[in-house]
Parts: C-alpha cells; sequence; structure tokens
C-alpha cells in the first residue's frame, strides 16, 4: 500500500541534495506553480487548439484558457480531499498533504504542455508519419522501444518529457519540479510497450530512468518485473488532474457550443440542467430570475457553474470513498466512473452529443484536416532534413530549429527526437506560418 508521506515530498529533480536558502515564504509546491506560470511553452498554449478554430470573431477556450480552468478546479478537489482525509487521517495534519491541492493544481497547468499543434489531430499525424506513412522507413534504423515511442506519440508523454528532459543550455532536471508534482502528471505510469491500440504511455524511453527514480522514491507500487518494460500504478493525484480535466472540458465544450450557434438556448440549458433533481432546477432558475440575468449567455455561464460545481464534489465524494483502493492500486476506471447515478447519466449523455454534435461538427473537421495535413507535411521535410543533413536544403531547414534541441546529434534517434521536440512546441499559427513559408506559399514581408 502506498502511503501519503512518501507520496507528497519536495523533493526537486536535479535538485535531491541541494537545498538552497529561500528569500520568501512560498511553499516548494506554490513555486512548481509559479515556474510554469512563467514559462514559455505554457505561455504558448494561448495559440493551441483546445476543440474549435482558432482565431474567430467569437472568443471561445484554447489550450491555456481550459488548463487555467482545469487548474482551478484541480485545486478545489485538493482541497477538498485534504480536509476530508485529515479527517480520517489525523496524523496527516501539519504535513506536506495539506499541500495537494496546490499540487493538484500545478499538475493541471501542466496537464496539456506537451500537446502539439492542432491538438488530438497533430497527435495523431506524427504517429501515423512514422506508422503510415513517409517516416516508416526508419523502422529498420532506430529500436524497438523507440519505434514504440514515435509511433505511439502521447501529449501526455511529451509533457513529462518538456519539464523533465534536460535540454541543450538548461539546468539538470528540466525545469527543477518536485518529484510529487511530475508523478501527478503521468496518466498513464508505464513505457510505450505497453501503449496498444489505444497508444497511450506515461513517458519516452529517454525519460524512463528519470521517472523510474522519481517513482520508486515516492513510492509508486511497481508492476512489471525487472526484465520487463516499465509499469507502475498511478500517483493517487493523478485521479484528480484526471477529474478536473474531464469536468471542465465537457462541461465547458457546450458552453463554447451553445456561443457559436452548434447548439441552441434550450439544447444547452438542457444538459447543463439534467446533472439536478427537479427541486434544484427550480432554485437554480429561480435565483436565476431573482438576480435578474436575463442575457441569455450570462444564463447559461450560471448554470455552467453549477454543473461544474456538482461535479467537483462529486468527484472528491468518489476519491475519499475509494481512497484505500487508489493507494492499494487496485482502483479501475477514473473518478467521473465513480460519481453518483444522476450526474453519472448527465455526464454520459453530455459526452455522447459531444462525439454527435461538436467533436464531429464542420469547424472542428475542417482544422483537424488542415492541422493533419500541416504537421505531416512538417515531419515528413524535418525528418528527411537529419536523415540526410548534408544536403543543401536538409542544411537550410536545419539552421532553422532552436539550439536546445540537439539536432546536430551524430546518433539518429537524436535527431529524430528533436525534430519531434522542434515540431510539437508550436503554436498552431507558427506551425502553419512555417509550413507556408518552407512550401513557398508565402513570403517573409520585411
Amino acid at each position: 500500500m502506498m502511503n501519503w508521506t512518501q507520496l507528497i515530498t519536495n523533493i526537486r529533480l536535479g535538485q535531491e541534495h541541494f537545498h538552497p536558502e529561500r528569500k520568501d515564504k512560498r511553499t516548494e509546491f506554490k513555486r512548481d506553480y509559479d515556474r510554469l506560470i512563467f514559462s514559455a511553452p505554457f505561455r504558448r498554449l494561448q495559440n493551441k487548439t483546445q476543440v474549435f478554430p482558432l482565431p474567430g470573431s467569437i472568443f471561445v477556450h484554447n489550450r491555456l484558457t481550459h488548463s487555467l480552468e482545469v487548474a482551478s478546479v484541480g485545486m478545489s478537489l485538493g482541497c477538498d480531499v485534504a480536509r476530508a482525509v485529515i479527517k480520517k487521517r489525523p496524523e496527516l495534519q501539519d504535513t506536506l498533504f495539506e499541500e495537494i491541492g496546490q499540487i493538484v493544481a500545478t499538475a493541471c497547468l501542466a496537464h496539456d504542455m506537451g500537446n502539439p499543434p492542432f491538438g488530438h489531430s497533430g497527435e495523431k499525424a506524427i504517429q501515423t508519419f512514422f506508422s503510415e506513412g513517409e517516416g516508416n522507413f526508419l523502422k529498420g534504423m532506430v529500436s524497438e522501444e523507440f519505434w514504440n515511442d514515435i509511433t505511439h506519440f502521447e501529449g501526455n508523454a511529451y509533457a513529462f518529457r518538456l519539464l523533465a528532459h534536460r535540454y541543450k543550455g538548461r539546468r539538470q532536471g528540466g525545469y527543477v519540479m518536485t518529484y510529487s508534482t511530475l508523478a501527478s502528471i503521468v496518466k498513464y505510469p508505464f513505457s510505450s510497450s505497453y501503449a496498444g491500440n489505444k497508444g497511450k504511455f506515461g513517458f519516452f524511453n529517454s525519460e524512463k530512468d528519470l521517472f523510474c527514480r522519481i517513482a520508486d522514491e515516492i513510492g509508486l507500487i511497481r508492476l512489471s518485473d525487472d526484465n520487463e518494460p516499465l509499469k507502475y500504478v498511478r500517483h493517487p493525484l493523478v485521479y484528480l488532474v484526471e477529474a478536473a480535466d474531464d469536468i471542465c472540458y465537457e462541461i465547458m465544450d457546450i458552453e463554447d457550443s451553445h456561443k457559436l450557434k452548434i447548439l441552441s438556448y434550450e439544447e444547452t440549458k438542457d444538459f447543463l440542467l439534467s446533472f439536478f433533481d427537479d427541486d434544484t432546477k427550480a432554485n437554480i432558475e429561480r435565483r436565476i430570475a431573482d438576480e435578474e440575468i436575463t442575457d441569455t449567455n450570462e444564463q447559461i455561464v450560471y448554470m455552467r457553474a453549477c454543473a461544474i460545481g456538482v461535479l467537483e464534489y462529486e468527484c472528491a465524494q468518489a476519491f475519499i470513498r475509494h481512497e484505500e483502493e487508489i493507494l492499494n492500486g487496485t482502483f479501475k476506471g477514473s473518478l467521473i466512473e465513480a460519481i453518483s447515478e444522476r450526474p453519472l447519466n448527465a455526464y454520459k449523455r453530455c459526452s455522447e452529443m459531444s462525439r454527435k454534435k461538436i467533436y464531429r461538427s464542420k469547424p472542428v473537421l475542417d482544422v483537424e484536416l488542415a492541422g493533419f495535413k500541416i504537421m505531416n507535411t512538417l515531419m515528413e521535410q524535418m525528418t528527411e532534413a537529419v536523415t540526410h543533413p548534408d544536403r543543401f536544403f536538409s542544411k537550410q531547414l536545419i539552421c532553422r530549429v532552436s539550439s536546445q534541441y540537439d539536432i546536430d546529434s551524430p546518433d539518429l534517434e537524436t535527431r529524430v527526437m528533436a525534430v519531434i521536440d522542434y515540431i510539437s512546441g508550436m503554436t498552431d499559427v507558427y506551425a502553419l506560418d512555417v509550413y507556408q513559408k518552407i512550401n513557398g506559399i508565402s513570403l517573409p514581408i520585411v
């Protein structure tokens, strides 16, 4: 059984034996949060698609606003769980466990930082470039572990690499985050050998030893033998990060769909109020009337806040009920699947509608198709460049790449990973700009 006092630690990756004197009263976990807020990869999320195309005349969510909202819900979940667990386990009072709200919020900020341009379409473009496309020629030239990594490319695994990997010119340990924060963002704590058809895994082979060091130090339960690919159970706080994400993307996508007129006011109202019994519905509508909220968008905002509130409460209660199973590594599924019947059925109904009317809507499909084409072309041209670096056009392309990426390495796998690093770090707008310029579609304006 995992234990909270070991799971929650402020040891920092890259500073395990170094304890600098602090000049302010911020906790180590608050420092993690601040490092992400002020980081360039986090800022770039403002120009990465969440669901709907960017930019638009109507403001909808991008990856940045989504991550901030997820962090807000994650903070509430962590704080509610901390209070309840301390009542059951008073020995945790006045320990680092009290700060799990901050840890969850920080992990929520980071959860999408590894997503490439154009969201899941961008992920798919990278995967299929190697598994189905022009990049397939590399299969016999790289190790099996590396091939598994790149053919199952995963934004979650890339987020861990982004924060933990030592790029050129950066400190040992990447962003030098605490072990607990880093473990809390790894949704799938196993190597790409276990990815299967779903393509989910938690860390690239290049960061395997780093994750293993963290997991063993904080006491995650290891499920694999020494001669097998790495596989652990999740850090318990991952369930809270996942729940915050599940709540926000489902409910906020419904609000955005109303703004974009994909859903009517009556449809949106029906979905958001389906989380409540008749008495609570009537009370919500009465408060809207009493507060004289006449604008339909503002009415939807109020109902959305109520829906998020009930889901946050339900997920916190689910975690508390299943705490021992989570610590034993035997809990199955997600917290959202363990909530009570009415909100669970409402959530499933929203999810089904989203698949049919939102994620298959023409604006979403258009940006996915365009994004896939852009990403596939960038991957093709940059991979060709690092495979044949002596060619004239290859040299020109390689010169575009930031010096932090080891694109001049004598090792082929390192060069290919540098291509993935470079392209995954782009915003949607920058990826389009590079695509147009290197294909002669547009020229720089001087």
